[in-house]
């Protein structure tokens, strides 16, 4: 008899028992849903920017309806997988479980997205670092407070965070690598859980995939979570792009050359991690091979309309009549998708129903837990040139990079400002409870990055400015 999905008494099993509640018909992972969406963590997603700041434009995604698309693209391709897989029909995808991997994705965000975490890191390095998987992992395991507990027993850090079942924590472990506690400088952050969690992260792989060696454990549930963020990163934000003008359909087209090329090798390098070394080279992506795509995900943009198709036949149109016709059509069709809601809508919803169509399962039949979704090439190829598109027009452009340096100092100076002598006086009551019962100057500093990490973007320039005696105002401003 086949393996099922699920073995209750392993997946379910928590740091500390919780008794069962009379009348209560929810699942043990239905509650984990429940602890997540009350908790302050949860909550603060909605201040963290995911491009843009809430205060620039109400249309703007943040990080909370970020997570709640993922989780909708999440749960489809559940529902998917289910309908069509035979393993699946005898013990289906928990869509709780799928449900709480893409809601929870992102909690470990600090304030202003990833040069944010990497003014964190270098302030960590020498004790561990900061990587915003690893702090998810910390915030769920370690910094909510779902039940009475006492930070330290025996010397120990005896914090459960909301007591989640090992099932539930396996699915937002993206990176089964242990970050070493000390980094050299000049090293890159390396992406996985911190020291502090690796004993609980050892004994839920023992308990899921006893058989699985250490660095190969990834749960279904956190495949199909990380593959539907890659499919609401390389569309919706590309119509945030659209929307505040960084980006169209035209400027894809008329992008040089060398950005092209600089695209196509990332997309190369990446594909190499997932697919095999033959196919990667079969399939080898160029300019050409960009080009194709953004052509192919905007072709009713640069299609002659039947207007033009009759004007042509009424009249003799010299080549360069025709050029400006059609440049006239191009550049009003990209217009439109950046100013018109329904156009941008229906774009998203195509690539995004296209892109959960085109998935590829693989059934683990020594370790089900272990099994894995994929897209199949050609759509992972889209997907990643579209993301890098997205990536080169906003994240790398002046205008971000300002926003950028200046949330980096901002970080900065909270940090040197709360680890100076006397500075965890300025902590909030319950962080300095934690900080003064830490047995170390390591836990110590690393409470203090906890905290930094909780804050929105607007709540730490507002620490910020308290701090500085000036009113200062958002770092954004200047776009």
């Amino acid at each position: 008899m086949a393996r099922r999905l699920y073995t209750p008494q392993a997946d379910e099993k928590r740091v500390n028992k919780v008794a069962p509640k009379g009348g209560d018909a929810r699942t043990a992972y239905r509650r984990d849903v429940a602890r997540l969406m009350h908790s302050p963590c949860f909550r603060r997603l909605q201040g963290k920017a995911q491009l843009f700041p809430s205060d620039e434009n109400d249309f703007f995604r943040n990080r909370l309806t970020h997570s709640l698309e993922v989780a909708q693209i999440a749960t489809g391709i559940a529902l998917n997988l289910n309908n069509s897989e035979k393993e699946l029909t005898r013990s289906p995808i928990d869509l709780d479980l799928v449900y709480f991997a893409a809601l929870a994705h992102d909690l470990g965000h600090p304030p202003f997205g990833h040069d944010g975490e990497r003014a964190l890191d270098e302030l960590m390095k020498a004790h561990g670092g900061f990587e915003g998987n690893a702090q998810t992992i910390r915030i769920l395991t370690r910094l909510e407070k779902k039940e009475i507990e006492r930070v330290v027993v025996k010397g120990r850090d005896a914090r459960t965070g909301l007591n989640l079942t090992y099932r539930t924590l396996a699915s937002i472990l993206k990176y089964d690598r242990a970050i070493a506690p000390k980094r050299r400088r000049g090293s890159d952050v390396v992406k996985g859980y911190y020291a502090s969690e690796a004993t609980l992260i050892r004994d839920i792989r023992s308990s899921i995939a006893p058989r699985c060696r250490s660095g190969k454990f990834k749960t279904l549930e956190c495949s199909i979570m990380d593959l539907a963020d890659d499919i609401a990163y390389s569309t919706y934000d590309l119509e945030d792009a659209f929307k505040a003008g960084f980006l169209s359909p035209l400027s894809m087209a008329a992008a040089p050359n060398s950005l092209k090329r600089r695209i196509a090798d990332v997309v190369n390098q990446k594909m190499r991690k997932g697919y095999p070394k033959t196919l990667c080279d079969q399939e080898a992506l160029n300019i050409d091979g960009v080009d194709r795509i953004v052509l192919s995900m905007t072709r009713g943009i640069f299609e002659p309309s039947q207007g033009l198709f009759e004007r042509m036949k009424r009249t003799k149109m010299s080549n360069e009549e025709l050029s400006y016709a059609l440049s006239a059509e191009v550049s009003a069709g990209s217009t439109m998708l950046q100013e018109e809601g329904r156009f941008r809508n229906e774009f998203t919803s195509r690539l995004v129903y296209a892109f959960m169509s085109n998935i590829e399962f693989k059934w683990n039949a020594r370790a089900p837990a272990l099994s894995s979704v994929r897209l199949n090439l050609g759509t992972f190829q889209t997907i990643e040139v579209l993301k890098r598109f997205a990536y080169e027009a906003l994240v790398m452009s002046n205008r971000f990079k300002m926003a950028d340096r200046r949330g980096r100092e901002i970080i900065e100076h909270i940090f040197k400002a709360l680890t100076q002598k006397g500075g965890e006086k300025l902590l909030p009551h319950d962080v300095r409870a934690t900080y003064e019962a830490s047995n170390s100057r390591q836990w110590r500093l690393r409470t203090v990055c906890d905290f930094i990490a909780s804050m929105t973007d607007r709540y730490c320039v507002e620490f910020y400015s308290r701090l500085i005696g000036i009113n200062a105002p958002s770092i954004y401003k200047p776009y």
